[in-house]
């Protein structure tokens, strides 16, 4: 099934809702940054075989969602926009556990939400989550970053991701080709997100409190694995996972193994309602 949910500054997102019979849990996934929510048909396939219901959405300035592409106006924007989707299946599936998969920006989106929104949600996983400052944009870059945006905000910048998404060529390609991946986005879109949504993020951390897990790409160039240390080491959750899978770049569940990274992200839910040893294979 799918529509849109309106959403504040007439935002319509498109979303989609894949819930196999006989659902054990769902899943709200948060897709990263240009992406959107076709991208994860695979993900979604492998969830559901296991039972696993999935609400997809395509964020605000992306895909097909409705209203300015490119384009944010808040950070705290994305935090609104997906309490909508987990307040939509609270309501539809109330007795059924409700977690959350963020890849990239989507999983800076996730740790955002898991601050603001600390018990909503049975836990969350962390795929390439872009939680601080990128390489991009540390030190003086961020600060100019920040003058030009009070100048020009809607300056466009291209989407410049595609070569280190993937060690797979076809993957890619697949990308530059799709008609539905950003191709820009304004520098407010840039602000929001690598400077004050990342410096935000850094004085909150410690307020993060959710069973987690946290898997990143060991060869990733885009979110370097030190970020996926760094959110390990400063959340205060007890019950946290972290996982580093050699030789592999940023889109991990793009991969050719990620058949055994969805078999853990499905064993880490098992195990957060079933109890220890429920698991898939």
């Amino acid at each position: 099934m799918e529509n849109y949910i309106n959403c504040e500054g007439e935002v319509k997102l498109y979303y989609r809702k894949d819930i196999p019979e006989g659902v054990l849990a769902n899943v709200i996934i948060n897709h990263g940054f240009a992406e959107h929510l076709n991208r994860y048909d695979y993900v979604t396939k492998k969830l559901n075989e296991a039972k696993i219901g999935v609400y997809r959405y395509d964020l605000r300035g992306h895909g097909r969602s409705k209203g300015l592409k490119g384009h944010i106006n808040s950070f705290m924007d994305f935090v609104h926009d997906t309490d909508r989707v987990v307040n939509m299946a609270k309501s539809e599936y109330p007795n059924i556990p409700l977690f959350m998969l963020g890849h990239s920006m989507g999983g800076f989106i996730t740790c955002l939400y898991g601050i603001n929104h600390p018990n909503k949600l049975k836990g969350q996983i962390f795929s390439g989550a872009a939680v601080r400052r990128l390489p991009q944009v540390k030190g003086i870059k961020g600060d100019i970053f920040n003058l030009l945006n009070l100048i020009v905000p809607n300056m466009k910048i291209k989407n410049q991701l595609s070569k280190d998404i993937c060690s797979l060529p076809e993957v890619v390609e697949r990308y530059e080709k799709d008609p539905l991946v950003l191709k820009e986005a304004t520098l407010n879109f840039y602000v929001q997100f690598l400077v004050k949504g990342t410096g935000w993020i850094g004085k909150n951390i410690e307020k993060y409190n959710y069973p987690c897990l946290i898997i990143h790409g060991e060869k990733d160039k885009i979110v370097p694995k030190e970020t996926a240390i760094f959110l390990y080491n400063n959340i205060v959750s007890k019950d946290k996972e972290i996982k580093i899978y050699d030789n592999l770049f940023h889109e991990i569940l793009n991969e050719k193994e990620k058949d055994k990274i969805l078999l853990d992200i499905i064993n880490w839910i098992y195990n957060r309602f079933n109890g220890e040893g429920q698991k898939v294979y």
